[in-house]
């Protein structure tokens, strides 16, 4: 059962969100190398939490941790958003669950921002033509067994979009101030092989973003506004 947990965070306060300074502070701080962690099995990647780590290093010994990317795709709106999806219910994986675009890295992509951009058109039908990258964030590692590169891109407004329903049910969008505040990054928990694993949620309306997708933005608010 999932557990909200009190936690005083000093850095925690509110911060202006602009679309011209996002993008300003995200050019500045983000680039394109990709970390060896993403290929080299011998890196555990990290998550931000030590519970999640245990449990990625309990899975790394049992099987090997899988690359993937991810689009954090930032929509220039004059109040910007984030483009979201909700993972089809039939999926065995994280079925229902709230996620960006992206998926596991092809022997055929070019780069794991290629891996990022094919998997948005594929599962929402993003086209590259309204998509600026940026830059990769840090290389996050879940406690299910993936090595994860997210691409943070400006995306152009007056896309339209194509759901492919055998992945995806839903996209939608949710206002970058709201992720990126930090009053709204509550702390929750759960029992995992006998161990308490805490991990990041932000309840949005009715959409309930959490575990790997609420830690990448939790990541994203930590280089962009609080470093």
């Amino acid at each position: 059962m999932n557990k909200p947990i009190s936690r005083s965070e000093p850095e925690n306060e509110p911060v202006a969100i602009g679309a011209a300074d996002f993008f300003a502070r995200s050019r500045a701080r983000l680039g394109f190398d990709v970390p060896p962690g993403l290929f080299d099995p011998n890196i555990i990647p990290p998550s931000g939490d030590p519970g999640t780590d245990k449990m990625l290093e309990i899975v790394a010994r049992e099987q090997p941790v899988r690359p993937a990317a991810v689009l954090i795709a930032v929509v220039d709106h004059p109040e910007p958003t984030i483009l979201l999806t909700q993972r089809s219910a039939h999926l065995n994986d994280h079925a229902g669950q709230i996620s960006f675009p992206g998926g596991k890295i092809d022997a055929t992509d070019a780069s794991p921002l290629d891996a990022a951009l094919r998997e948005a058109e594929e599962e929402v039908g993003l086209s590259r033509d309204f998509v600026e990258p940026i830059g990769y964030l840090d290389l996050y590692g879940t406690g299910f067994g993936f090595r994860i590169l997210p691409t943070v891109a400006r995306v152009r407004p007056g896309f339209a979009l194509t759901i492919n329903h055998s992945e995806v049910d839903d996209a939608f969008e949710v206002p970058l101030s709201f992720l990126m505040n930090p009053a709204n990054h509550q702390m929750h928990s759960k029992e995992f092989r006998g161990m308490e694993r805490f991990y990041y949620a932000m309840p949005f309306a009715e959409r309930y973003i959490w575990g790997a997708t609420a830690g990448m933005l939790r990541v994203l608010y930590e280089r962009i506004y609080a470093s």
